[in-house]
């Protein structure tokens, strides 16, 4: 059947939905070709969409009757991929990754089946990026199977761009070629948590396209981060090498435009959040935060990249800096911001750090009986997983100074949910609250406990 196109006054073929399930050559073609053209976001134009929808039509049709749809696909005219550094890459010598992915749907597929070309924005939600790395973990603990047809309890499509979808709180589930749309391109050196990497492949625009979640930085040169991803056969988290394990130089940085102003990194910038946010292991906004403050407050040299989430010897290095600055010494300039060092940061007091200002080493580990009681060791010898006669001795004071009910046993130099319980009650007993109670030992707990 023929209709006459109102732009061109032209035949054209009716437009068909091909079945989902059909593997003809003709079907496959034009599931292939309709994804073909430019987004919007890459130069294409807006009103022209439903022209390149029915011209791909024709191609599919001429493809099948020429031998199975070859000839629709080879003709068909591929965008240049984009790449970081914002020209075009070839890629064909990579395999793409195996997440062939759905198109734009409302949520639950919209119940009838139907696809939409348009992308919805009024639905989605200002979120912070610990609540996008949050909803993104949900589906890491669920589990949540591989599917480019089916839809999780949430409404969103299990398949990569849906994972985005749902992690980003947009109204509707989206494709790696219209995510764009809600977002803004960045360059590597910009990533936070929340950000995404987009790999947009013309050749096979539905099953060769990707995108994965950042989490952060996994090393310091920053080769590699933490990914979430839905990938069959399931959502994963995991480290891998910047940009992917294959077509690398394919993948963009984008940055979702919806993220909340209120906190878009995830901490609190007026509230210490608690010892245990910072030291060897931690990976959390919260370092960066910190980071970002002694960067403002003359610590950037410390630092040769960064700040990011991963706790690292440029973060104690710059934090040991600025309490030197005050005049701190001992266990109050040991590199681990404790209540006053945060709120002399966040609030803009005290000195910068000067060109002057040398952090000391690291503190040595502890070594048994010769450790001492009247210097603060470090945040980073208690907690759990810590065993070092450091918290044995904190113990041993608890008792001495009445504080030490929680024990059944004990105190020794394994750390405890009971050394925690036990600090925490002597931490009250000063009047604090809130994160300067957590249960975790500094500076001003150690100083007063042994006084």
């Amino acid at each position: 059947m023929t209709l006459t196109d109102p732009l061109s006054a032209l035949p054209v073929f009716a437009e068909v939905e091909p079945a989902e399930d059909c593997i003809c050559g003709g079907c496959s073609a034009r599931r292939r070709a309709r994804l073909h053209a430019a987004p919007v976001h890459e130069g294409g134009h807006a009103a022209s969409r439903s022209l390149r929808r029915r011209a791909a039509v024709v191609m599919a049709a001429v493809g099948t009757a020429m031998g199975g749809g070859a000839a629709a696909a080879g003709s068909a005219t591929a965008a240049p991929t984009p790449n970081p550094g914002g020209g075009s890459g070839s890629s064909s010598t990579a395999q793409p990754p195996q997440s062939p992915q759905g198109e734009v749907s409302g949520l639950y597929g919209d119940g009838s089946g139907a696809r939409t070309y348009a992308a919805p924005r009024a639905a989605a939600q200002p979120l912070t990026r610990a609540q996008i790395i949050q909803r993104a973990q949900s589906w890491v603990d669920q589990g949540v199977p591989y599917s480019m047809s089916r839809y999780w309890s949430d409404g969103y499509r299990q398949d990569c761009s849906g994972f985005v979808s749902m992690a980003w709180g947009l109204g509707s589930s989206q494709t790696t070629w219209t995510l764009p749309d809600f977002a803004e391109r960045i360059g590597k050196n910009d990533l936070q948590p929340g950000d995404v990497l987009i790999y947009n492949n013309p050749a096979n625009p539905q099953g060769g396209s990707h995108v994965t979640i950042f989490g952060g930085w996994a090393d310091s040169s920053r080769t590699r981060y933490l990914a979430y991803e839905q990938t069959s056969p399931g959502t994963k988290k995991r480290s891998t090498p910047y940009a992917y394990w294959n077509n690398s130089s394919g993948y963009v940085p984008y940055r979702y435009t919806g993220l909340s102003t209120g906190s878009s990194d995830g901490a609190s910038s007026s509230t210490f959040p608690g010892a245990d946010k910072f030291g060897p292991g931690a990976n959390n906004a919260y370092v960066t935060k910190l980071g970002q403050m002694l960067v403002q407050r003359g610590g950037a040299r410390f630092y040769s990249e960064g700040p990011g989430p991963r706790w690292g010897e440029a973060d104690r290095k710059a934090t040991q800096a600025f309490q030197l600055a005050q005049g701190w010494r001992a266990g109050e300039a040991d590199g681990i911001p404790g209540k006053d060092t945060w709120a002399y940061l966040v609030g803009g007091k005290g000195r910068n750090i000067d060109a002057g200002t040398t952090p000391l080493p690291p503190p040595p580990p502890a070594t048994g009986t010769g450790t001492g009681t009247t210097t603060f060791p470090g945040a980073q010898y208690f907690g759990p997983g810590q065993n070092n006669d450091y918290v044995r001795r904190l113990g041993a004071q608890l008792v001495a100074k009445g504080f030490g009910g929680a024990y059944s046993v004990g105190p020794g130099p394994q750390w405890s949910e009971s050394d925690r319980l036990n600090v925490q009650a002597f931490q009250r007993a000063q009047g604090w609250t809130g994160a300067e109670a957590d249960g975790y030992p500094g500076p001003d707990t150690w100083r007063r406990l042994f006084s």
